[in-house]
């Protein structure tokens, strides 16, 4: 009995190493037959064609929508037959954006940025799929098997107390388990349409707080899509630091990129792949990988992190239930005592900026937003008050503070701004004193100055 062949199984031919030849009939029976760029995998019963020329092949699936599409697998020269029919033609939207990223790395690794431009993602349902019999290279195990390495990657991040915790545990377990030098986690921040660096490994500086917006890159367009995109090759289109300077001229920025923090990315990615990070339909956080070696994140690897960050966004969910539960309980706050860390010598300048909440410390920029906010007005209290314990409630009951409503991830935004004074400041830290409590440890009189 002839076994069946499923789209997962060949889910290696679908990756645009090896274009595809794509036959189509013409209305008036003329065969044609071309090759395209893209053929990308979408369900277990569609794939997607590169649309990005009006051609005759263009031309004969709109009046008859069977085509037959060959295929090889660029790591065992398996050649299969597949039988398509056309369905419809995506221009925006998840699928586009995900066939255009890849699209533009393998216009880069060919040198033609300048003839291979998406105008649509040409979908089709797979009818039937034929091994072609020739010659053939035994299948290889390239790496690490996927499954175990996946297992304890979730069993790691079953021990967390803590969203500081539970990313942290996250990106060493990718370099532990799955060999990924290089990774980010970011936050998002629904609101302002943009994510924030929490942590990364891999760089020479950690970035924590630099700013992605979305759309912007494949961090960027993983968050607007809310889907996993990935990218074979070094792309021009998507390299940061090409892509946020034209996102700073485009939005007037360009004067005051001193004042913003380095996106700590590799300057030519070979690899990337950006996982949206969701919960309840809900866009969290995104865990970007990338590697300077070309083809390094296949399907598998794909499926993989969106499997860890699935149960990631679970324990995220349960992190921020909790600490609404501390937020909404009617307890009373011991009183904290008053600051005894206070020492002598010169003061420490610090300068806020109400338009955007940026702060400076002694002239050089910390943060800005809501982390920003929350810090000048911690510091307030310390100088009116010379209290320096505070409560994650407190901070959640003050009006005063541009603290979006209560899904948003308020031990985030504390996370970011204690990293940040670790790596900028010596003389203020945010130090943990309980549950839902920290304290911010000042080690020099305060100035503090608003604009």
């Amino acid at each position: 009995m002839m076994q069946m062949i499923s789209l997962e199984s060949i889910r290696n031919c679908l990756e645009g190493l090896v274009p595809s030849g794509v036959a189509t009939c013409g209305a008036d029976g003329m065969p044609n037959v071309t090759l395209v760029s893209q053929t990308m995998y979408v369900d277990s019963h569609h794939i997607a064609l590169s649309f990005q020329f009006f051609n005759k092949t263009r031309e004969n699936i709109l009046v008859n929508p069977i085509a037959s599409v060959l295929m090889m697998d660029p790591d065992t020269a398996a050649r299969y037959r597949l039988m398509v029919h056309y369905l419809r033609t995506e221009t925006s939207g998840p699928l586009f954006e995900r066939m255009r990223a890849k699209l533009a790395g393998i216009a880069t690794h060919e040198g033609v940025e300048d003839v291979f431009k998406l105008k649509g993602a040409d979908v089709y349902r797979v009818l039937n799929i034929e091994h072609v019999p020739g010659r053939e290279l035994p299948s290889t195990q390239y790496g690490a098997p996927i499954l175990p390495s996946m297992r304890r990657c979730i069993d790691s991040l079953g021990q967390y107390g803590s969203l500081d915790g539970l990313v942290d545990k996250l990106l060493d377990s990718l370099d532990r388990y799955f060999d990924i030098r290089h990774s980010m986690f970011l936050m998002a921040d629904v609101p302002e349409n943009k994510l924030y660096t929490l942590c990364s490994r891999g760089y020479a500086t950690s970035g924590v707080g630099a700013e992605i917006p979305f759309g912007v890159g494949v961090i960027g367009v993983a968050a607007r899509e809310c889907v996993p995109i990935r990218i074979l090759f070094a792309a021009s289109e998507y390299q940061y630091t090409r892509a946020m300077h034209s996102e700073a001229i485009k939005q007037g920025l360009s004067s005051g990129l001193e004042a913003e923090i380095p996106f700590p990315g590799l300057t030519s990615p070979g690899s990337q792949m950006a996982v949206p990070v969701m919960s309840n339909g809900r866009l969290l956080a995104v865990l970007y990988v990338e590697s300077p070696l070309p083809n390094q994140f296949g399907y598998d690897m794909e499926d993989a992190l969106v499997a860890l960050c699935a149960k990631l966004g679970e324990s995220m969910q349960l992190l921020q239930l909790q600490a609404q539960q501390s937020y909404s309980t009617k307890t009373n706050q011991p009183t904290a005592p008053p600051c005894s860390n206070l020492a002598e010598g010169p003061s420490l300048k610090v300068k806020y900026f109400s338009r955007d909440h940026s702060l400076f410390l002694d002239e050089e920029y910390l943060i800005k937003g809501v982390a920003g906010a929350i810090l000048w007005y911690l510091l307030n209290i310390i100088q009116k008050e010379g209290r320096c314990e505070f409560s994650n409630r407190e901070l959640r009951l003050e009006g005063q503070l541009p603290l979006p409503d209560i899904a948003d991830n308020l031990d985030a935004r504390l996370l970011l701004l204690s990293r940040r004074l670790q790596e900028r400041s010596d003389c203020l830290a945010i130090e943990k004193s309980g549950r839902g409590r920290f304290k911010l440890l000042l080690q020099r009189p305060l100035e503090l100055v608003k604009d």
